[in-house]
């Protein structure tokens, strides 16, 4: 970043509070050639002094620094003196945004988007060459390899973090319901995710569920007229009007969430080959033994304080989301409130 103009900028305000502009090389380059800047953050416990950012971000693009790979480019760590990291995800694609106000805007819109149980956007980088997003980094991963085992390529029982025992699962399917429901219901206009996945789950040091990845649809690669991009191809989660019409309504991170549901009582993925010419949908297979009586057949038995008729009773919500019908599958704030009926019903 060069000739940066470093403001730091409270998200509820319509005006930034400058407090300093700096001139400098570009972040994570050497390069001598002057490029024009902008870092602006949102959160007061980030470093305010700049030399912090430019010893911080040194070596913000080495490969020692990835943690992941999302939706719109390569997800870095960064940790500053005193022991602060974020999450820094360096954009490959802006989608349909066409200059830097309208990328501000959008992501000066995130900025004001405040709750538990989503990932805290806390500033952004814009020059010619650059596009950096700035957000809270969450200590724990992701859901998906806590479940599933790091990148296990196949049937994934028993494979995860035995410290995801049913209760802190339980916890997360509340933790992610009550981030869709706001997004859903509290924010003007709704906000749809649309990339439901247990990858975007991440989890914080006490293994509560923090969603990433949502209000992105912007700065997501332009959907053609053949079908999805690869942001759309979350194998398993993909609801069937929007795979097959891209369709778009709320009740499309329903039916992601539901497949969530499922991973969370199963512990399976959603989709696995077991053989190379054999494909297990998870949905499909629960269906299928619920309707044959053997839906205690689908628990996972890794679970250390397994409450099997809680467990079915998510499983049958988790069916109901996933139905095929969007007209059919409830709403988020439902979600809530049965997911909450069934805690409640059990502990009375």
């Amino acid at each position: 970043m060069s000739g940066i103009n470093y403001e730091h900028q409270s998200p509820q305000k319509e005006k930034a509070d400058v407090t300093m502009v700096v001139e400098s090389t570009p972040l994570g380059s050497t390069d001598s050639n002057v490029i024009i800047g902008k870092l602006v953050l949102f959160s007061k416990s980030l470093p305010s002094r700049y030399e912090d950012w430019e010893s911080g971000t040194r070596a913000l693009l080495g490969k020692e620094c990835i943690i992941g790979v999302g939706s719109i480019g390569v997800v870095y760590k960064t940790t500053f003196e005193g022991g602060i990291s974020i999450a820094v995800k360096k954009l490959e694609t802006l989608g349909r945004i066409r200059n830097q106000d309208e990328f501000e805007q959008e992501i000066g819109r995130l900025g004001n988007i405040q709750h538990p149980n989503l990932v805290a956007f806390q500033g952004y980088y814009w020059s010619s060459t650059m596009k950096l997003m700035l957000s809270e980094f969450v200590p724990n991963g992701n859901l998906y390899d806590n479940l599933h085992g790091l990148h296990y390529p196949g049937p994934s029982t028993s494979r995860g973090n035995s410290e995801l025992y049913w209760s802190r699962r339980f916890k997360i399917a509340v933790g992610t319901a009550k981030a869709l429901a706001y997004l859903h219901h509290d924010c003007r206009p709704p906000i749809l995710h649309l990339n439901i996945k247990s990858t975007n789950i991440l989890l914080d040091e006490k293994y509560e569920a923090k969603l990433s990845d949502y209000g992105l649809n912007k700065l997501l690669p332009i959907l053609d007229n053949h079908g999805l991009t690869k942001f759309h191809t979350a194998v398993g989660y993909v609801a069937p009007e929007l795979a097959q019409s891209l369709r778009l309504s709320e009740k499309c991170d329903v039916y992601s969430f539901g497949v969530i549901l499922l991973e969370l009582v199963t512990g399976r993925k959603p989709v696995e080959r077991p053989t190379a010419n054999e494909v297990v949908v998870l949905c499909e297979y629960v269906r299928e033994l619920l309707e044959s009586g053997l839906a205690s057949d689908c628990l996972d038995r890794s679970l250390r304080d397994l409450v099997e008729n809680e467990l079915i009773q998510v499983m049958k919500l988790g069916l109901i989301c996933t139905s095929e019908l969007p007209s059919k599958r409830p709403s988020m704030a439902e979600v809530i409130q049965v997911l909450e009926s069934i805690r409640n019903g059990l502990e009375s």
